[in-house]
């Protein structure tokens, strides 16, 4: 999210090693002893939104998972709660969480919904250091208490013993977990009769997906779900040997991006990037799939005009389409649309570009757009969560990989696939609401993809009216740029309101 491993998506990392004194005799279970658990730092703050005071408290602490049977803590995951002080009855609560398998939830927290965010340029691109943070005038904590979770191996959660870490590293052992952790927060926080939405980004939707059965069976029912750049079925992603899918999924994205290089010809120019979506999703449907079933037995004339036709919409020459069999992979595609102006652009947001070593590659060295934001996000969180909210640690924080090993996707070809417990959640929970939010920029999770996946989820057509998309002109992580953040915040008020609503 090049080939079946991506920077920034898909993390395969090995677990690390930690050294630990090794006792004369190991103690039985029953007699393990335990560490002392740490009570929460507690703060309290305040911002003005549209002047309008909210006053706030901020709960930063580590929420031990503990062994149903013996009792012995398994791992200890680290949270950020923001509620608000003197709130309403049935105030609405949200946990958040982002992706990776292995990203911290610094992305939607100190990006999007937080009251504190990363200062940018307008653009989304990266500013000059040193970093700074900002009041966000767009925090999602005017209609939601909020609280970011930061699964096992990303951030400072961590299992208690590295032979334990393996449970958590997998796509069940994920959901178990987190769904672990919000069961402990409602009882501790006293939240069982709040209203509960879950927000996730990348695989993070993935795990919300998962989540919304899980803790259906648990007996918690979520009045919604916000999906930002979603990945349910993996299937629709990965490239792979005769996995044609991802191919045809992905072209409306490279239409997109070469539109917004303005690689493609005047006339397609002249039109709105919402045209171009619509209308190279029709030609990947109608023309390019139907041709990849064939394409050993199509005419030499149907081959012209087939390349003619992806030529038209991808702004890549007649000539590397066809020597590419007409199966362009997205790290050939960001090495080579830019390739005369010795430019690569970026998987997470394609609006960016890098610059590589050289110009002769198959791929791109690396994703620009992800070396734009790490940084700022990075230095930002360190200072703001010791300075502000008085939780310090020697422990790293893993922002982005460093903490997850090898990750158990769950099935032989590794395409996991979550899309059917969000629908047997949606059939046992009517009301249940689901918002999606898609990036026209977006190459690591396409909005195609999505569009196609919630299709092929074959909802009774009363729930399909449960769900909602909005698309916006940004990448993965559209909050970044201005007006994206803008018109999310809107959107996501939009939702909750109207997800409350009986």
């Amino acid at each position: 999210m090049i080939a079946s491993i991506f920077v920034s998506f898909f993390f395969l990392f090995q677990t690390p090693t930690i050294t630990t004194p090794t006792p004369a005799a190991s103690p039985k279970p029953s007699e393990t002893p335990q560490v002392k658990e740490e009570p929460p730092v507690v703060t309290k703050h305040s911002i003005t939104v549209k002047g309008k005071v909210l006053n706030y408290t901020v709960t930063t602490g580590l929420m031990p998972l503990k062994n149903a049977q013996s009792g012995e803590v398994e791992a200890r995951i680290f949270y950020m709660a923001y509620t608000l002080d003197n709130a309403p009855a049935k105030r609405p609560l949200m946990f958040s969480f982002n992706g990776g398998p292995g990203s911290a939830s610094v992305w939607l927290h100190m990006g999007a919904l937080g009251p504190k965010r990363v200062k940018m340029l307008d653009d989304g691109l990266m500013p000059p250091p040193p970093y700074e943070m900002e009041d966000n005038q767009h925090t999602w904590l005017t209609e939601t208490d909020l609280v970011f979770i930061d699964p096992v191996g990303t951030g400072y959660s961590r299992a208690a013993k590295p032979d334990l870490a393996s449970k958590f590293f997998g796509v069940q052992g994920d959901i178990e977990s987190v769904g672990e952790f919000i069961r402990l927060y409602l009882g501790r926080a006293e939240r069982w009769s709040s209203p509960l939405f879950l927000v996730g980004e990348s695989y993070g939707t993935t795990r919300a997906a998962g989540l919304s059965n899980f803790l259906f069976e648990k007996g918690i029912g979520l009045n919604g779900i916000l999906l930002v750049s979603t990945v349910l079925n993996f299937q629709t992603i990965r490239f792979a040997d005769n996995n044609d899918l991802p191919l045809v999924l992905i072209l409306p994205s490279y239409a997109t991006t070469a539109w917004y290089h303005k690689r493609l010809s005047l006339e397609m120019q002249a039109k709105t990037v919402k045209q171009i979506a619509e209308e190279s999703e029709n030609f990947a449907i109608n023309e390019y799939l139907p041709a990849l079933m064939r394409i050993d037995k199509i005419s030499a004339p149907e081959r012209q005009t087939l390349a003619e036709n992806i030529s038209k919409f991808t702004g890549l020459s007649r000539s590397f389409i066809e020597q590419n069999n007409f199966r362009v992979e997205l790290g050939e595609f960001m090495k080579e649309l830019l390739r005369e102006r010795r430019r690569t652009i970026g998987r997470l947001d394609s609006r960016f570009t890098g610059i590589d070593r050289d110009a002769a590659g198959d791929n791109a060295d690396g994703d620009s757009s992800m070396n734009a934001i790490r940084p700022p996000y990075t230095a930002v969180f360190n200072d703001y969560v010791r300075r502000d909210l008085g939780f310090k640690s020697d422990l790293e924080y893993y922002i982005l990989g460093g903490g997850v090993g090898r990750w158990n996707w769950g099935s032989d070809n590794g395409y996991a696939d979550t899309s059917q417990n969000l629908k047997s959640a949606m059939s046992k929970n009517p009301f249940m609401k689901v918002f999606v939010a898609n990036g026209y920029y977006d190459m690591a999770t396409p909005f195609s993809a999505t569009e196609y996946t919630v299709s092929a989820m074959n909802l009774d057509p009363q729930l399909r009216k449960n769900i909602s998309f909005a698309y916006y002109e940004a990448g993965h992580m559209m909050y970044i740029e201005k007006a994206s953040l803008q018109k999310l915040k809107d959107d996501a008020s939009d939702f909750i309101r109207s997800s409350l609503q009986k």
